[in-house]
């Protein structure tokens, strides 16, 4: 029965949105220059309660310490360390566009050794570098851990993951990446889903407000992602921008089933239709239960206990109706499938044998 409601919770999840609902230009798709970048560094995690590295595993932990050390003006001994406080890491962040130097982004923290937790640890300052070498940023500060990690002598309690966290505003930039939009006469804009009909709808719409507000027409569709804006004079490129970026269009896209087999998830678009079929969903229920029985000998016939096998199969195999499908529109479809009374495992056979009928008119995504 919970999987029941649970199938038709999901599957009138749709019916909330209206067909066609209209969205902003800054929600369907980006604009080509303000892309993020990737930054990478490689540093230490200090004051660990012993969940650090062991150094025997992991030497490079031991030599990134002793050239910290170094660095810091510390002659470090010729003996092997023995601190199990220190854990190495990577550090990774994503460089916003049009950042300036001064400001502050998160960093994510995960272990490179044998490290079990960096509760309580602090990033020792770490360079940042991007693709092309340089140094974009540096981080520094306590690592924040959601999962813990509890072990005794017989039992060990693993919550989430403890060998990875963030630092939140931990990296302070260093360089800007050079990218000045004042001069540029172009705008290139990239809807996050591809589409035609949406790129022909996203360049009227702005066709429309710009015929009245500058006289011209400055947008025009390139292909079924890329749609280029020509920036009219004496405008600057924010301000053009922030006026185009709220004009609401209706994203389109193709008729699409997406089934997760793993999860039972079924997420059906609302462009999808199914012609008129007729569906018998049942299942065939076979029980072998072994039963062994215990056979004792006559008194005084001198013989043996012995055990004799004994199977019991059943086979069960309910009630299926034939029952007609037809889907016209998504409303009709979710309560057809509801109407079945199937789990979502069965959704999912039905969906797959209505594609292999021809029946349905979607692309069927199984992932």
């Amino acid at each position: 029965m919970i999987a029941r409601l649970l199938a038709s919770a999901l599957l009138g999840l749709a019916l909330v949105l209206p067909a066609g609902a209209a969205s902003r230009i800054k929600d369907v798709a980006t604009l080509q220059a303000a892309r993020d970048n990737q930054l990478v560094g490689y540093g230490l995690v200090i004051g660990l309660q012993g969940s650090g590295d062991s150094l025997r595993n992991a030497p490079f932990t031991e030599q990134s310490m002793r050239a910290m050390l170094e660095n810091l003006g510390i002659a470090s001994e010729g003996g092997r360390a023995r601190a199990k406080n220190v854990a190495a890491v990577i550090v990774t962040a994503n460089l916003p566009a049009f950042v300036q130097s001064g400001a502050r982004i998160d960093v994510s923290v995960s272990s490179l050794g044998d490290a079990t937790s960096l509760a309580g640890g602090t990033l020792v300052m770490t360079p940042l570098r991007a693709a092309d070498g340089e140094i974009y940023a540096v981080a520094q500060g306590s690592v924040i851990v959601s999962g813990f990690n509890a072990q005794g002598q017989a039992e060990q309690l693993t919550q989430g993951v403890p060998t990875s966290g963030r630092v939140p505003n931990g990296a302070i930039i260093e360089r800007k990446v050079e990218a000045s939009l004042s001069d540029t006469a172009t705008l290139v804009l990239q809807l996050r889903n591809a589409d035609f009909s949406t790129a022909v709808r996203v360049a009227d719409a702005i066709n429309t407000y710009t015929g009245a507000r500058f006289g011209q027409r400055l947008a025009v569709e390139e292909d079924s992602r890329t749609i280029r804006i020509h920036r009219p004079k004496n405008v600057s490129f924010a301000r053009f921008y922030a006026e185009i970026e709220n004009l609401m269009v209706e994203s389109d896209g193709p008729a699409r089933v997406v089934i997760d087999e793993r999860t039972g998830t079924v997420v059906i678009g609302n462009d999808v239709r199914i012609s008129r079929v007729a569906i018998s969903h049942g299942a065939l229920t076979v029980r072998i239960t072994e039963m062994p029985q215990v056979v004792q000998p006559e008194p005084f016939s001198r013989g043996s206990t012995a055990v004799e096998p004994f199977t019991r199969i059943e086979a069960e195999q309910p009630d299926a109706n034939v029952a007609l499908l037809d889907g016209p529109d998504l409303q009709t479809l979710v309560s057809g499938l509801n109407r079945l009374g199937v789990k979502p495992d069965g959704i999912i056979a039905i969906l797959q044998g209505i594609k292999s009928a021809g029946a349905l008119q979607a692309e069927l995504v199984l992932q």
